[in-house]
């Protein structure tokens, strides 16, 4: 018998940390995610996204208290591995993504580099303009090498 459930994901959880990274830089204030959680569960106007499971309540919060507890440093070193752009100037999404994989690579070594960057790239695709996968993908690539988190041959001559 097929379960109709969707099971849980961690692209799912990050998808839900975006959404809450980008309502709080809009709002240029701390994230929480019980606003994200409260309009999730009343259905309030988030299409395509279903209530969250409790493991990717538990990874979302990770992602989101983790880029703010942390931000400083990751904004730091993205400007670092950024040519020519301030995170302050950088679309809302890229510059979310952008800090959810750098705080991936920067402290979280159970996560495999190639896997933050890989998810970055496909919610970019999703969310991000045109530019937005090879921007989110330059920058995220040298935080990745610069971390030593990526091997050489990932490297992908991504625009950043």
């Amino acid at each position: 018998m097929t379960s109709t459930k969707s099971s849980p994901s961690r692209r799912q959880a990050r998808e839900y940390a975006l959404l809450a990274l980008y309502r709080s830089d809009m709002a240029e204030e701390p994230s929480g995610l019980n606003d994200l959680w409260a309009a999730l569960v009343d259905g309030d106007g988030i299409p395509d996204l279903r209530a969250p499971e409790s493991e990717e309540v538990e990874f979302a919060q990770r992602l989101v208290l983790g880029v703010n507890e942390h931000q400083e440093a990751i904004d730091a070193m993205i400007e670092s591995c950024s040519t020519n752009w301030r995170v302050r100037r950088m679309p809302l999404v890229d510059r979310n993504l952008i800090r959810i994989a750098a705080f991936e690579l920067m402290f979280c070594p159970d996560i495999p580099g190639s896997v933050s960057c890989n998810e970055a790239i496909e919610l970019a695709k999703r969310y991000g303009t045109a530019e937005s996968r090879a921007f989110v993908n330059g920058i995220v690539d040298r935080v990745g090498h610069q971390l030593k988190r990526l091997p050489e041959r990932h490297r992908s001559g991504g625009e950043g």
